[in-house]
């Protein structure tokens, strides 16, 4: 896609943030803010996708890297993630947005200030030093990937058990993709952190 074309569907995504967070009753929305990051970032004539972190009001006990949160269908769903466009990643409320993959994000969006107006205005006209933009913190990473590890363990224990299994399956999602989640996490702050040389 075109780079106007990536940014009118990261106005659109907060739009839908905005619109979905506000609906009245028991509706259950546990999305706290939006980042773009990555190509987007670099203004591009034209990329593949909007790669997206989604920061959800979930403990980082249950937003592990490269884990899909349980009620992540709440937030998938009516922002229509799954319709193409965008490629996204989990964080918890608890954690740094910023990691060894998701480089100097920019916020679009949150619960409590709504639409970034600035920063989009920023990333349409491509003034990408003009918006505040977290490191990435590298003493944090060896906590992640303690978690990463306990959570796969945890996966590996209860893969065979059939409360596990079916709790662990529905909405598009069976105990494969799980499985799959916590080795990808895993292994990929493996390889961050021998890279940084911890």
């Amino acid at each position: 896609m075109r780079y106007t074309r990536a940014i009118e569907k990261v106005r659109t995504l907060a739009e839908a943030c905005t619109a979905t967070a506000a609906i009245p009753g028991d509706h259950y929305f546990p999305l706290n803010e939006v980042y773009v990051f990555d190509e987007l970032l670099d203004g591009p004539e034209s990329l593949d996708w909007v790669q997206i972190a989604l920061v959800v009001d979930l403990p980082d006990t249950e937003v592990t890297w490269g884990r899909q949160p349980d009620d992540a269908y709440a937030v998938v769903y009516p922002l229509r993630l799954d319709k193409g466009g965008f490629s996204y990643f989990w964080r918890s409320h608890e954690q740094q947005v910023a990691n060894h993959f998701i480089r100097e994000p920019v916020r679009i969006w949150s619960k409590e200030d709504g639409i970034d107006d600035e920063a989009l205005e920023a990333l349409k006209e491509k003034r990408f030093g003009d918006i505040p933009r977290p490191a990435f913190d590298k003493a944090l990473l060896a906590d992640e990937l303690a978690a990463t590890l306990k959570h796969l363990r945890e996966v590996s224990d209860e893969y065979w058990d059939s409360k596990w299994r079916r709790a662990h399956s529905g909405n598009g999602r069976y105990p494969e993709n799980t499985l799959r989640d916590a080795v990808f996490g895993y292994l990929d702050l493996l390889d961050a952190d021998q890279e940084a040389g911890s």
